[in-house]
């Protein structure tokens, strides 16, 4: 064989080398595949502004060890994670150094994101309630589909 057929063909094996090489990576999840309940805190003296607790904690009940969110400062807004393979779950909110439980009523379902993301669960809230009122007063469902794109769920008055 001559020596430029050897170097087209070398040429040539090299680029479908690539192609195959290039075709076998597996694309990278760029999109959210997590929820959370978005929960945002308003005062309760009748405006109905957003006001974000002096200080806040939020646990799971059963997990004080395992802080969502710790002695946080100026946040109105937090984003709580449900457990897909319960219908309910409980947190506890230490708001202004008061403390307070809220319990989550929902129904999981999966969702199918993407191809390279694959499966996630998707939430519809039945019920959200406070356990003792010491400072929370109300909270208002605005919207019961907790989905990806995380839109405000609850309003908390305290």
């Amino acid at each position: 064989m001559r020596t430029d057929y050897k170097i087209r063909y070398l040429f040539l094996g090299l680029v479908l080398l690539l192609t195959l090489q290039i075709s076998c990576t597996p694309e990278s999840c760029l999109e959210e595949t997590q929820t959370y309940v978005k929960a945002t805190f308003y005062t309760n003296d009748g405006t109905g502004k957003i006001k974000a607790p002096d200080t806040l904690t939020i646990y799971g009940v059963g997990r004080e060890n395992k802080l969502i969110y710790n002695k946080v400062t100026q946040t109105s807004s937090v984003l709580l994670p449900l457990d897909a393979s319960s219908e309910s779950c409980d947190f506890i909110f230490i708001i202004n150094n008061k403390r307070e439980t809220v319990s989550f009523k929902y129904t999981s379902y999966p969702h199918f994101v993407s191809k390279e993301c694959g499966y996630t669960y998707f939430n519809k809230l039945d019920s959200v309630m406070p356990g003792t009122f010491n400072i929370i007063d109300a909270i208002y469902l605005d919207n019961k589909n907790v989905i990806i794109p995380n839109e405000d769920n609850i309003r908390i008055f305290y």
